[in-house]
């Protein structure tokens, strides 16, 4: 018999996600930088992805927990974000996306932003259900 923990583990391991974009002219800002909105909303994405592929049941965004922007990311970049589930609850999980940048034109990345986005699974009725139905804390 799987435990809770085993299967945290697992479904952890399964639902790391990673989203390659291109930061082209539509997505900057007047600096010529990736415009923070659309940052944030890439990042919304990736999590809701993470998060849906550890439970595979309805969820919703009930916060961010902090979002750090280390450095600008500059329009012609090729960016990476990866989202991890890194606490699960009963019925929330948090998901940590890191946002690495890269040149098109040199070798190298490095961490550009990263956050922390928490879900709750609901059920038809909007109410909080187990995120792990059949294990119980």
């Amino acid at each position: 018999m799987t435990t809770r923990l085993e299967e945290i583990q697992r479904r952890t391991d399964l639902s790391v996600t990673h989203v390659t974009k291109a930061v082209f002219p539509p997505t900057t800002n007047h600096h010529n930088t990736l415009f923070g909105g659309t940052a944030l909303a890439w990042m919304d994405e990736v999590s809701f992805i993470t998060a849906t592929r550890f439970c595979r049941l309805p969820l919703v965004t009930v916060s961010t927990d902090r979002i750090d922007f280390n450095h600008a990311i500059p329009a012609g970049s090729i960016v990476e974000l990866i989202g991890r589930v890194i606490k699960v609850g009963n019925t929330s999980l948090k998901v940590e996306v890191q946002v690495f940048v890269e040149s098109m034109s040199a070798d190298g990345r490095e961490k550009a932003i990263q956050g922390v986005f928490s879900f709750v699974a609901i059920d038809a009725d909007k109410r909080p259900v187990p995120v792990l139905p059949g294990f119980v804390d």
